[in-house]
């Protein structure tokens, strides 16, 4: 007889993360998931070990979601034999919140009773948050929550791990609460794991473990590469070949999809099947998969040939890109930091302009515009004075939560309703605010409304508006989190930026062009240390694009224009020397040089065009020797 199988999930954040993380990451998280699966009339979870309670009957209580996961034709019985068998692996020392936690469990118990898995956006939680420049910045000190003696509630931070905010430190503390608390069943039918004082390591390699073959198909097709390491507690040789292994995965594993370090124990629930499937038939034997083929097999506890033929199937999977071949002296030289504008106006004369754009509309189309010229003149200046130094009496200090809420509110009111002429001393302000990572991380919205209208609209945008709208973006594009959402994860926000920004490259007004060609080179700059940071092997997660968020299409785009932008420059060296440097960034270590960049330089004239600006009869003559060079070794190295 069929039995149903469900899936509980619980936010441990309990409802902090969808309030905090847009503000914190610049992606909306809707909580952190814990799950549990319920069959034959019992809960089975995984933290503190591997425990059963009635269901709901955890501290957790009710859940906030019931996934129906199918139905199961294995008894009881047998359900009970593999719990037994998986308590040896799934022990309260290995438990991880990101790396190995309730959701690997309950993925790999769905595999067992049905053959499927567990939904992909509970899954992905992990590695969705490490994305963010924030997910990846707190990964020490989670790691260091973790990283414990004994058994009990995780340890406090380590000197080690990166200070975090209060914000921060308030949402970590209620998830590792919850995670540890949650694990100790509120009502009756508790069965214990049964382990006892667990090691002091923990598993924070990124390593997973199969136990049925619906879990390693599931790994095999999330991953392009899969290591699989067939391993048995009772082999003498795999715990001598394990270290290695583990510290492989640690070194290794990173980048989305890309590499995935599988542990099957051939002893352990279904193990023995995959084992079979596999023919791996002795232990330790090592599988090594390419786009869920097997490649390779090593038997034996040879480390040296283990990381020899991981070495080999990455660079089989992952060739170097030729430019890591070239030699790029004058490219090499540019600093990936970002353009700042942080010139400090007079505040006083900003705010009567602003106001007197606010008042010229009258309280029919504006109508709360008292009470918003209140909020601004007894909070956001005088909170922007600080910040500035102009008032030397006061120390600055980060914004509140209100004066957040409140400049958020302005923004999107002033964006709306103020017509585009206007717009500029209000843009001067947010320019300066934005500075600020905390308001950064709240202006994505504000700022996707602003560049949609203008990316739309068919009026002429006075100088002072693009003036000022560009250098607010190049601050913008300063601050990761934002950086991410406008290049990469907010689709209509990146639309509207590459619009004003192609228009801007191109305008009549030489400042406006200096300005623009700092917003583009912020963005190379951005995707530029991505793709820098997957050459070393972190996939970029801390700042920069990632291989997930690479756009040949945008890369066409803006490759275009700045080429038309640099064939057209007739006034400023500074103009050719920016634009030069973000045609570099974006041809250097791109993934589509080869396949479609390339042609498309030959089709613009490139070259020729970057050439003809070191030519002595030219409009623009090139008066620093550093440009010249750098011109010189683009159109010679990189555009051919």
């Amino acid at each position: 007889m069929a039995n149903p199988v469900k899936l509980y999930v619980y936010d441990l954040s309990n409802g902090l993360a969808k309030a905090m993380s847009q503000q914190l990451t610049g992606k909306q998280i809707d909580g952190i998931w814990h799950t549990s699966v319920v069959v034959f009339g019992r809960e089975v979870f995984y933290g503190q070990g591997i425990d059963i309670t009635r269901p709901g009957g955890s501290h957790l209580g009710q859940p906030l979601q019931l996934v129906d996961m199918g139905e199961t034709a294995i008894d009881e019985p047998t359900f009970e034999e593999y719990l037994s068998e998986m308590r040896q692996h799934y022990t309260a020392d290995k438990y991880h919140l990101l790396d190995f936690n309730c959701n690997s469990f309950t993925n790999d118990c769905v595999g067992f009773l049905t053959g499927g898995s567990i939904p992909s956006w509970i899954r992905d939680l992990p590695s969705d948050f490490l994305s963010t420049p924030f997910g990846a910045s707190l990964r020490p000190t989670i790691d260091s929550m973790y990283r414990r003696p004994s058994s009990g509630a995780p340890a406090s931070t380590s000197n080690s791990a990166q200070p975090t905010s209060d914000l921060t430190s308030t949402l970590l503390r209620a998830v590792a609460a919850r995670a540890s608390s949650s694990m100790a069943p509120a009502g009756p039918m508790v069965s214990g794991s049964g382990s006892s004082a667990p090691s002091i390591a923990t598993l924070v390699a990124p390593i997973h473990v199969s136990t049925n073959l619906a879990s390693f198909y599931s790994t095999l097709n999330s991953h392009r590469t899969v290591i699989a390491f067939f391993t048995s507690t009772t082999c003498a040789l795999c715990r001598m070949i394990e270290p290695a292994f583990e510290e492989l995965a640690r070194v290794k594993a990173r980048g989305e999809g890309r590499i995935a370090f599988v542990k099957v124990d051939v002893g352990a629930g279904m193990g023995s099947l995959i084992a079979n499937k596999y023919e791996a038939n002795a232990t330790p034997t090592f599988r090594f998969f390419l786009e869920g083929k097997q490649v390779h097999e090593l038997k034996g506890s040879n480390a040296s040939e283990l990381r020899s033929q991981v070495d080999l199937l990455l660079y089989e999977a992952y060739p170097p890109h030729p430019h890591t071949s070239l030699s790029l002296p004058a490219v090499s030289l540019i600093s990936l930091d970002p353009i700042f504008f942080s010139h400090v106006p007079a505040l006083d004369t900003v705010r009567e302009k602003l106001f007197s754009f606010i008042d010229a509309l009258g309280p029919e189309k504006f109508p709360n515009r008292n009470q918003l010229k209140e909020s601004m003149s007894q909070s956001i200046f005088p909170w922007l004075q600080l910040r500035s130094g102009l008032n030397p009496t006061k120390l600055p200090s980060a914004p509140t939560t209100a004066l957040i809420m409140a400049f958020t509110q302005m923004a999107v009111t002033l964006v709306q309703t103020l017509p585009v002429g206007s717009l500029f001393p209000f843009l001067d302000v947010w320019r300066l605010a934005i500075l600020d990572s905390s308001i950064a991380s709240a202006s994505l919205s504000p700022l996707t409304v602003l560049l949609t209208n203008l990316a739309d609209s068919s009026t002429v945008v006075p100088r002072a508006t693009y003036l000022t709208l560009l250098r607010m973006l190049s601050n913008a594009l300063g601050t990761p989190v934002l950086a991410r959402s406008l290049l990469a994860e907010n689709k209509k926000a990146k639309s509207g930026l590459t619009t004003v920004l192609v228009q801007t490259l191109l305008h009549q007004d030489r400042v406006v062009r200096v300005a623009a060609a700092s917003v583009a080179f912020n963005a190379s700059a951005w995707v530029q240390r991505g793709r820098v940071a997957r050459l070393q092997g972190d996939n970029g997660k801390t700042d920069g694009i990632s291989e997930g968020e690479e756009d040949v299409d945008w890369d066409v785009e803006l490759v275009s224009a700045i080429v038309e932008a640099l064939g057209n420059e007739t006034e400023s060296e500074d103009v050719v020397h920016r634009l030069t440097a973000t045609l570099a960034m974006f041809l250097r270590l791109s993934p589509f040089y080869a396949t479609q960049i390339v042609s498309l330089l030959e089709v613009l004239g490139a070259q020729m065009k970057l050439k003809a600006k070191l030519c002595d009869d030219t409009v623009l003559k090139i008066q620093k020797k550093e440009v010249h060079t750098l011109v010189l070794e683009v159109a010679d190295s990189l555009c051919i």
